[in-house]
């Protein structure tokens, strides 16, 4: 007979004196042949109560041929994380626990039983190497150098109790499961309080198979205590990470609930209303300080409309509610009330301008007929000079004397129309153009508003700023000027616009014929000792903190600044040669504090070197 048909001989007598209930009960004698079930992902430990799943089709002969024995009894066996489909003999482990089958049933084609685990086990013969698998068990027994009264084995069974239970405070969720399971177990029992101390952890199987296969108690507790306060380390950290994220939750929905209840008591009282209503109330309250005409009333009130059927989170309502925000902004039919005295505004430009007696002139001759008409129309002039004459500080002063607000932008580079007459509103980030900024930034429609260097406009494949601005510039047209953000007529009529440029070459002809061109010619020495000693030097003094009596300039040294290191149409190299003499005075003061100065004739080389001229 050969060795296979003796094992299924074997196999036969043991499953006749199987049905015959020729078996002993569990706990008493064990069965010296089982079958067995490989479980992939951790052991199975004596003492434990789980529930197990397996494939009906691979495992239904295996429990059929387990479930005809009268004890019912399976060997558990940890094969390593493979499917319990693929296992071979090579994949079991040789030590694993028996366990009762209770409660089998089958659901969903898969066999669902809780099982006990009962006692440790080790594959001695393999009689079938296919599944169902029946193996030869041998059952070891506790080492037998164990000693229950031993301090140390006594010290680690009182620590993996010291640990279980800060498990159980750490771990709310099974608190209730675990403080039952401590009745149940004293230092005195050290063996099942080490298995069960393992199940609690969720260390790797290879970790937890060598426990199970570790047999003398202390040497199994020594391997269980550390993963067992790994285990209480984690539950901890979980513990704070959720607690914290919890907390942070709590806050934000308290705050939401405080925020909502507030948001209802308020709507109750009369106190709040919904953002649509805010935002249409804040636009009419508004324009009850504009005058409008009636074709902007028609467009707001149509918009206002609109914004009350839009969903606040669409895009449709941000493009409606900005339209609203700059058509309200617009100061319609609002005007500054004009100073009309011309006494007073010859005494501001006399103030803040020496010199330039022609343009001064020319200035009052504009204020005397508006107030001759006791109006003052809006007009085009032109400054035409050299850099450094005083262009751009003229506007200044002409907004001042006429007790008008002021706005200046450049136009030096500008390259795109739509900086002059607005983007459509169909493009993301559209804006009306800078005429109409400039009077929602001044609140009122007759500022003096100054185009610098309107010389030096540029144009592009985004259009010809310079041609946009022939309806700007326009006294005939600028009542009706069309910005294209707004699609409203605005009426630029009453602004006073006052342009400067270096030359007239680069000025389109059309743009030209619009505007009153003024010259500014060059200053005289005299008028630039003036301007120095008015203007330029006080300046310069308060610019660096220093006090009128610190530091002074003779006026042959002023001279000679200006005639031999100066020489230019305007004062701007004058003033820089000004603030360079300061420059080197405060070096001298912070080494002598106490120090005066007085730039002379004589000492002016020690500042500015050799005169250029």
């Amino acid at each position: 007979m050969t060795d296979k048909n003796a094992i299924r001989a074997e196999v036969d007598v043991i499953s006749e004196g199987t049905d015959s209930g020729e078996v002993a009960l569990p706990n008493q004698v064990l069965p010296r042949f089982l079958y067995l079930i490989p479980l992939a992902s951790r052991p199975f430990f004596p003492g434990q109560i789980q529930p197990i799943v397996l494939s009906g089709e691979y495992w239904t002969d295996t429990m059929r041929k387990v479930g005809e024995t009268d004890q019912k009894l399976v060997g558990l066996v940890f094969t390593g994380n493979i499917p319990s489909q693929e296992t071979v003999p090579e994949d079991f482990s040789q030590v694993g626990c028996v366990g009762k089958i209770l409660k089998p049933s089958m659901e969903d084609k898969n066999i669902h039983f809780i099982c006990q685990g009962d006692q440790r086990f080790r594959i001695s013969r393999w009689l079938s190497t296919k599944a169902p698998f029946l193996v030869e068990a041998e059952y070891p027994e506790e080492s037998s150098e164990m000693n229950f009264n031993d301090t140390e084995t006594k010290a680690y069974a009182l620590s993996i109790i010291t640990a279980v239970k800060e498990l159980v405070q750490a771990s709310p969720l099974h608190s209730e499961e675990l403080k039952r399971a401590l009745h149940y177990f004293s230092p005195n029992e050290p063996a099942p309080l080490t298995d069960f101390a393992a199940t609690l952890t969720t260390a790797t199987g290879e970790e937890l198979q060598k426990v199970l296969e570790t047999l003398p108690v202390l040497k199994r507790m020594q391997r269980v205590y550390p993963l067992l306060q790994k285990e209480v380390e984690i539950t901890k950290l979980h513990s704070e990470i959720s607690k914290d994220v919890n907390t942070k939750i709590s806050q934000r929905q308290r705050k939401f609930f405080l925020r909502e209840q507030l948001k209802t008591i308020q709507e109750e009282l009369g106190i709040s209303k919904d953002d649509r209503k805010s935002d249409a109330e804040e636009f009419e309250k508004r324009m009850d300080g504009l005058s409008p005409p009636e074709s902007v009333s028609e467009r707001i009130k149509d918009e206002l409309n609109k914004l009350s059927f839009l969903e606040r989170g669409s895009q449709e309502y941000a493009v409606t509610r900005n339209y609203l925000d700059w058509m309200t902004s617009v100061p319609w039919r609002v005007y500054s009330e004009d100073k009309l005295g011309i006494k007073e505004a010859r005494n501001i430009l006399d103030r803040d301008h020496d010199g330039l007696d022609d343009v001064k002139e020319r200035i009052i001759e504009f204020l005397a007929v508006g107030a001759y008409k006791k109006e003052i129309a809006g007009s085009i002039m032109l400054l035409v000079g050299p850099p450094g004459v005083g262009k751009t500080s003229i506007g200044r002063s002409v907004a001042d004397a006429m007790g008008r607000k002021f706005y200046r932008f450049s136009l030096g580079g500008m390259r795109d129309e739509a900086e002059i007459k607005g983007h459509r509103r169909t493009y993301i980030g559209s804006m009306p153009g800078k005429f109409v900024q400039a009077l929602k930034e001044v609140k009122t429609a007759n500022p003096v508003i100054m185009l610098d260097e309107i010389d030096k406009i540029g144009a592009s494949f985004r259009g010809d700023p310079a041609s946009a601005l022939l309806e700007v510039l326009d006294p005939e047209q600028n009542a009706d000027f069309l910005d294209h953000y707004l699609d409203l007529r605005v009426d630029l009529s009453k602004i006073l616009f006052i342009c400067t440029a270096n030359q007239l070459d680069t000025i389109p002809g059309p743009l030209l014929d619009r505007m009153e061109v003024i010259r500014l010619s060059g200053y005289i020495t005299e008028e630039k000792m003036k301007i120095a000693k008015n203007h330029l030097w006080p300046r310069a003094l308060q610019k660096a903190g220093i006090a009128k009596g610190q530091l002074k300039i003779s006026e042959a040294a002023l001279r000679l600044l200006i005639e031999g290191y100066a020489c230019e149409a305007g004062v701007r190299k004058t003033e820089k040669q000004l603030l360079k003499i300061v420059r080197k005075s405060v070096v001298q003061f912070l080494e002598y504090p106490t120090k005066r100065i007085s730039v002379t004739v004589k000492n002016i080389e020690g500042f500015l070197g050799k005169p250029f001229f």
